[in-house]
């Protein structure tokens, strides 16, 4: 991943880098798309589509943090069409998105319905509370939006009497799908293991994508 450089706070934590890398892989970001962010908060986000999208849409509510998007933007090379609104979503998201990013839960399901109403192909949402990531789920499966919920923690090592420890981040819920989220879809009447795991699961072995 290339180097994004953050030189103004918005008072509020980036999307970490890990988590960034996964995330770019979710939306797989191509020159001729529209990428629309929900929440650009420091812009490190923003920054990264915007070397992979043609189109960049990024909307925070938060005038102030609007402005250090804006600051950190500059601070780096990007190569797509940035447009920075200053507006609280579903208001002033554009219609012709083919991949949204929502970077909290703030007013989420009338989000989710613009991109259902419009065919957003791609949508990802990072949910760092566990009751929020399960409201959201059952707001994306309502909707036929979901593909797949994927849960990681990254941790970093630090040098503790002359050997590595390692302090953990807080884990990310991060949920995936879209209008076209057919390939992986998780359905609440799966058969259930006695452990708790899926009972049918090597449906994943016989070629199923369990990315």
């Amino acid at each position: 991943m290339s180097n994004v450089s953050l030189p103004h706070d918005a008072k509020a934590g980036p999307t970490k880098s890990e988590v960034r890398a996964v995330l770019q892989g979710k939306l797989d970001l191509a020159p001729d798309d529209h990428f629309v962010e929900v929440g650009s908060c420091t812009g490190a986000v923003t920054i990264d589509a915007a070397r992979r999208a043609g189109r960049v849409t990024a909307l925070e509510r938060k005038p102030e943090r609007l402005a250090v998007t804006r600051k950190n933007l500059a601070a780096n090379d990007t190569s797509a069409d940035v447009t920075l609104r200053e507006t609280e979503a579903p208001a002033g998201l554009p219609e012709d998105a083919d991949a949204l990013f929502l970077g909290g839960s703030r007013n989420y399901e009338a989000i989710l319905d613009h991109v259902g109403a419009h065919d957003v192909d791609r949508v990802v949402m990072n949910v760092s509370r566990l009751e929020v990531a399960g409201a959201a789920t059952e707001a994306f499966r309502e909707r036929d939006l979901l593909d797949e919920v994927v849960q990681f923690q990254v941790s970093h090592g630090y040098e503790l009497a002359g050997a590595t420890s390692f302090d953990s981040q807080n884990p990310v819920y991060m949920l995936v799908g879209g209008t076209e989220a057919t390939a992986n879809d998780l359905h609440v009447d799966d058969d259930v293991a006695t452990d708790g795991g899926r009972a049918n699961a090597s449906r994943l072995d016989a070629g199923g994508d369990d990315r």
